[in-house]
């Protein structure tokens, strides 16, 4: 695209025909285009709509375009309706059409148009943390691109992950650089690509944080530049799920780019020139709602080819590898390519042009992809583009001879070539590319259970950010001038974020990372996780807090409670909830009293993994984003604490017939798990609500990893490579029995030799009690304590059932839908390759029954006999690999790791209703804190009470994704956000308090359940009424960006008709504040409430009369004032009682009263 714009409207002087013709003729010399150049002529001084910004925003006379550019409609200019000069250039466009023919004639012959992308793969952390990257070469790659790309209107570059960038530019770019980013994204020569923090890995990660981390880095982007990404580059994660183009498409994605799929699977795409381009329907329920256009990289994925057959260095890097710890300081890298000259620029040009032709025949359109750059590339842009501009320019001049001109683009430009040809695609399903192999014995199956330590850490990390994100949206719809600051609270928030959007990263969260990496992304997630703590802590407690008990936990521990303690307990969910919780505390007695002074149900007992310490288990009651509050008594009767039985260690030399002779059953309302007393093995477990028994039996067993290279092949943080199946890795088992009120504990510890006196492997299975109707009801709850383990060991658990599953196994991507996994036969390596991950549940089934395991962090599983389920938890790996040793990527982790499994048995009808909600409620179990002695003078807490007195209730088949104050300050309206823009350092930038992001999820697919399948259709108002007043609410994508109204994505035309109506932005609008969501939709909204002080009328209808009176009687200090203002409420009070009507405003001395009654008393 060429663009001229100007302060002033063109002029023949301004804009002489010999000024255009150049700039053609140079354009055309250097391949910009096969097509004829087209001058548009628009009406009232518009002049072309542009697929990029233009140079000068707002001024233009004259856009010279062609087809085929760019990714995002703009528009040049000029002077008022009817101007004289406006067709100044008409004359001259024959010469200048003349002109084109002209010099194109030697590009008549070239069938192929190569599109050069540059780009630098720049991994956040893997073998260097960020830090140590940052000093060596990426701040470099910015800040050379922009120097360079401004040398030559021709050059391009994308920027894929926007943790580098956000950091450079925060702490490195200098104002004069910043000025050029500007003007370079507005010139379409810079692109941001995904645009999300980090390029997300696609099998181990959660669908909440992939949303985050693709919502953080785009709403920088917007935020600072106006730009929304429209275009991913997925190159590098080990497969591909079927969520992913789901997620990109709603965030407003025209087109998505993967790589790394199974080679004999790429192989055959390659073959047949349909298959690397699709159109990706990954939601079956969506369908071609939510489609996108997909591209499917080449054997040569994203990396420039580096075999150059006339010399011995590497090609097309001329910049050389990249040195740490610090760049050279005389600028010569290792591997630096040769330099382009006259004597080797046809050898050049002949190697490229040959790889260019190669990779044309795997694609339908003459257009073809050529990536110039690899992992840390671009550090030193001015020799890079120095010797590849001529290497162009010979390839174009050539065209004819060689058949291929040769551009630089940016990847929306290619995609917009691919999009004008107008070909109809081929649909790909909702099925995924996992798993991914690069060969017959590189299954890269191992990374779903590496670092299983990190990836709880990040699980939990992410459920800790989802409960306190609510809590302060309700805190700041509230109270928005309470106590807590504003600002301090937010950055908190961020800072979190931040640590859980960078750990997403496909070599981070993956466990592919160097151990050092490892302690960075731990220690950027609790110093995260320690902030939010603080931060909910003052929103829950308006005393100082002696002790926090964490979030999410079910196991904590504290202080020895010499005197009564208050613990609040907050559910971050949006349904009610009867479970219980567990705290970890030093005395041997306890009786817990709810807040209205009632005794709960529960239970203490001596804890099994720590000396002197007690597990507290009760009973609790919580609405959806609801806290209470209850008191623990270190009282009770001497030796009322649960008992601990013990049972004889057992051999497994035990001969199977005298195994199952003596059964000891354990049961609740829902189940009976009978125990084989002759191997302190499960034995079996009967689903009483649907009347069957299921043989079911549990153990662990090991891998023995091959660590040699010269022995064949081995196992490492990313492969798995089993020489046959796992045996047992024990010889002995012992057990004890722990019944009481809430629960029943089976504890099984797994010793390595029958001798031993530490166990290797314990399993702590809890049985709720007490619970008929409730959810806990249903759930078999196991924690597991694993490790360390011995060196070339992959720890598994293994259960092994009587289901006739055909060793077929269903597993989730990342936690949005379920995929089928077939059992499949390969010549090698058939182990490893029936591996899949495991997000956040699978589970096996036969006609009748289904077993599903639920995971509180990711793990890889498979169903490697029939009826079995096995499931990865651990693994210890060294091997002599001169790459992983020169890397530290071997993986040798001696940790100990603390999983946890919840399995529900019953009917496929009853384990469909229960899957999905009980996997997000392991996800985001209750928060609980230790706060203030409960013996002090319980003060007014206003925020504090109102959280406990209201609840947020969705229907059962949706799910409150998201509900957050991001605190971006852009304007929800796209074209007052770029005129903002436009003023500079003189725009508002403070955070926007008063918007709340808010996302819905419906659970189920279509067909999936007769009455949880269909739309579910909701009054956001009245769901959203126990946190305030809906003042207004705006339909946005679903990273928040686009108005949904103006989101108008590409359609690709498909081999398939639609098969259902797609859903227009205007249908989706509601006016009267109610929503329809259908089957796995997730809706994305902007909330804004009334503020407290326009809504009186809304705080007084929350309490009755009654409690209105006993209130305001507590203020007989107020004098007059308060006779005043307790008759105006009383009366206020009654007629909203009786008419329930709304909108009296309180103001001046009025407005002031009402908020000193809600300060002192908390009656608001």
């Amino acid at each position: 695209m060429i663009t001229f714009c100007s302060s002033e409207l063109l002029s023949a002087a301004e804009r002489s025909f010999t000024s255009v013709y150049e700039l053609i003729k140079l354009d055309i010399k250097r391949g910009a285009s096969l097509t004829p150049f087209i001058l548009l002529f628009g009406k009232s001084g518009n002049y072309g709509q542009q697929r990029h910004r233009a140079t000068v925003s707002g001024k233009a006379a004259l856009a010279v375009t062609r087809p085929g550019g760019g990714a995002t409609r703009r528009k040049c200019r000029s002077g008022r309706r009817g101007d004289p000069r406006r067709g100044v250039m008409e004359p001259l466009l024959p010469a200048i059409l003349a002109l084109w023919l002209s010099l194109n004639q030697a590009a008549a012959g070239a069938d192929i148009q190569a599109f050069v992308v540059p780009h630098s793969h720049m991994d956040v952390g893997w073998v260097y943390t960020v830090q140590e990257s940052m000093h060596a070469y990426a701040a470099n790659v910015y800040s050379s691109v922009t120097e360079e790309l401004g040398r030559d209107r021709r050059r391009r570059f994308i920027v894929v992950e926007q943790e580098f960038f956000r950091l450079w530019w925060d702490s490195v770019a200098g104002e004069e650089q910043k000025k050029q980013v500007r003007q370079l994204l507005q010139e379409g020569r810079l692109e941001f690509i995904i645009g999300g923090q980090v390029m997300h890995d696609e099998a181990v990660t959660d669908l909440d944080d992939d949303i985050l981390q693709l919502t953080e880095g785009h709403g920088f982007l917007y935020d600072t530049f106006g730009v929304r990404p429209q275009f991913s580059w997925h190159v590098d994660p080990f497969g591909a799920s079927a969520a992913t183009p789901v997620l990109f498409a709603l965030a407003g994605f025209n087109a998505h780019l993967i790589s790394r799929i199974d080679y004999s699977l790429k192989d055959d795409m390659q073959r047949d020139k349909q298959k690397l381009q699709f159109v990706w329907r990954g939601s079956a329920s969506l369908g071609e709602e939510q489609e996108i256009f997909t591209h499917t990289m080449d054997q040569f994925s994203y990396c420039t080819p580096s075999q150059l057959p006339f010399s011995n260095r590497s090609g097309f890097y001329w910049n050389g590898v990249a040195v740490f710890p610090d760049p050279p300081e005389d600028g010569v890298y290792p591997n630096m390519s040769l330099p382009v000259d006259k004597d080797n620029l046809h050898s050049y040009a002949q190697t490229m042009v040959e790889n260019i032709q190669r990779r044309a025949r795997w694609f339908r359109t003459k257009h073809v992809l050529w990536p110039w750059g690899c992992d840390k590339q671009f550090y030193n842009s001015s020799v890079q583009f120095q010797n590849m501009d001529p290497l162009l320019d010979y390839i174009n001049q050539h065209g004819e001879e060689f058949g291929v001109t040769a551009r630089y683009a940016t990847l929306g430009e290619y995609f917009q070539a691919v999009h004008q040809e107008e070909l109809t695609w081929e649909v790909r399903g909702s099925h995924d590319f996992l798993p991914y192999s690069t060969e017959p014995f590189q299954a890269w199956t191992g990374f779903y259970a590496s670092r299983n330590v990190l990836k709880g850490v990040a699980r939990r990390a992410s459920s800790q950010l989802h409960a306190a994100e609510s809590l302060f949206t309700r805190y700041l719809v509230d109270t928005p001038d309470g106590p807590v600051p504003k600002e301090w609270a937010l950055q908190k928030l961020r800072d979190l974020r931040w640590a859980v959007s960078e750990v997403q990263h496909h070599d981070a969260i993956t466990g592919t990372e160097s151990p050092k990496v490892a302690d960075m992304y731990l220690q950027h997630l609790t110093q995260g996780m320690t902030g939010v703590e603080e931060l909910m802590v003052k929103l829950l407690s308006p005393a100082p807090v002696l002790h926090s008990l964490g979030a999410t936990v079910t196991q904590s521990t504290g202080p020895a409670w010499d005197s009564a303690q208050r613990v609040v307990v907050y559910n971050p969910l949006a349904w009610n909830i009867t479970t219980y919780v567990n705290v970890t505390v030093e005395l041997p007695t306890a009786t817990v009293y709810d807040d209205e002074g009632q005794p709960v149900p529960t239970q203490i007992q001596p804890s099994a993994e720590w000396d002197s310490r007690y597990d507290l288990f009760f009973a609790v009651v919580l609405g959806g984003l609801q806290q209470r509050e209850y008191v623990v008594r270190p009282l009770g009767p001497p030796g009322r604490g649960a008992k601990v039985v013990r049972f004889e260690r057992r051999s497994t030399s035990v001969e199977r017939r005298k195994r199952g002779r003596r059964l000891l059953p354990l049961l609740n309302e829902c189940y009976v798990l009978r125990v084989d007393q002759d191997t302190n093995l499960l034995h079996s477990v009967t689903d009483r609500i649907g009347n069957r028994t299921v043989k079911l039996t549990q153990d662990f067993g090991e891998y023995h990893a091959n660590g040699d290279v010269r022995s064949g092949p081995i196992s490492d943080n990313y492969v798995f490579s089993a020489d046959g199946s796992s045996v047992p890795a024990y010889e002995a088992v012992g057990m004890e029995i722990v019944p009481g009120k809430v629960l029943t504990e089976i504890r099984q510890y797994f010793y390595r030799k029958e001798w031993d006196e530490e166990y290797a492997y314990a399993v702590y299975t809890r049985v709720p009690q007490g619970f008929e109707g409730a959810a806990p009801c249903r759930r078999i709850e196991q924690s597991y304590r694993v490790g360390p383990l011995g060196m070339n060991r992959e720890a598994v658990l293994r259960t092994t059932t009587d289901l006739s599953n055909n060793r077929t196994i269903f597993t989730d991507n990342n936690g949005y839908q379920m995929q089928r996994r077939p059992h499949r036969t390969f010549t090698n390596n058939t182990v490893a390759r029936n591996y899949y991950p495991m997000v956040r549940t699978a589970y096996v089934e036969d006609e009748s029954s289904r077993l599903v395991v639920l995971t509180d962090r990711a793990h890889g599983v498979s169903s490697q006999d029939e009826g079995q389920l096995e499931v990865m938890l651990h693994r210890r790996l060294w091997n002599n690999q001169e790459w992983n040793l020169g890397y530290n990527l071997t993986l040798n982790d001696s940790s100990v790791v603390r999983p946890v499994l919840w399995m529900l048995l019953g009917s496929r009808p009853a384990m469909t209703l229960l899957g999905q909600r009980e996997a997000l409620a392991l996800q985001h179990r209750p928060v609980v804190l230790r706060v203030d002695s409960a013996e002090g003078s319980r003060r007014s807490r206003g925020f504090q009470d109102r959280v406990s007195s209201r609840a947020v209730v969705l229907p059962p088949n949706l799910h409150l994704l998201s509900l957050s104050v991001p605190g971006w300050a852009y304007r929800s309206n796209n074209t007052e956000h770029l005129q903002d823009l436009q003023q500079g350092d003189e725009r508002k930038t403070e955070p926007d308090f008063s918007r709340v992001l808010l996302r819905i999820m419906h659970l189920f697919e279509v067909g999936e359940d007769p009455v949880l399948s269909k739309p579910a259709t909701i009054s956001l108002k009245e769901v959203l009424g126990e946190l305030g007043q809906v003042r207004s609410i705006e339909e946005r994508s679903l990273t928040g960006t686009w108005d949904i109204t103006e989101l108008h994505r590409w359609n690709w035309k498909t081999t398939e008709e639609s098969s259902a109506k797609v859903r227009k932005a205007q249908d989706r609008k509601q006016d009267d504040f109610s929503v329809t969501v259908s089957p796995k939709e997730i809706r994305t909204f902007f909330v804004r409430f009334k503020q407290p002080i326009d809504r009186p009328r809304d705080l007084l209808r929350r309490i009755t009369a009654e409690r209105a009176k006993r209130c305001l009687a507590q203020l007989p200090h107020l004098g007059a004032k308060g006779d005043v203002l307790r008759t105006k409420a009383q009366k206020v009070g009654e007629e909203e009682q009786n008419t329930g009507a709304e909108g009296t405003s309180w103001g001046g001395e009025r407005g002031e009263e009402r908020e000193e009654v809600k300060l002192r008393c908390g009656c608001g």
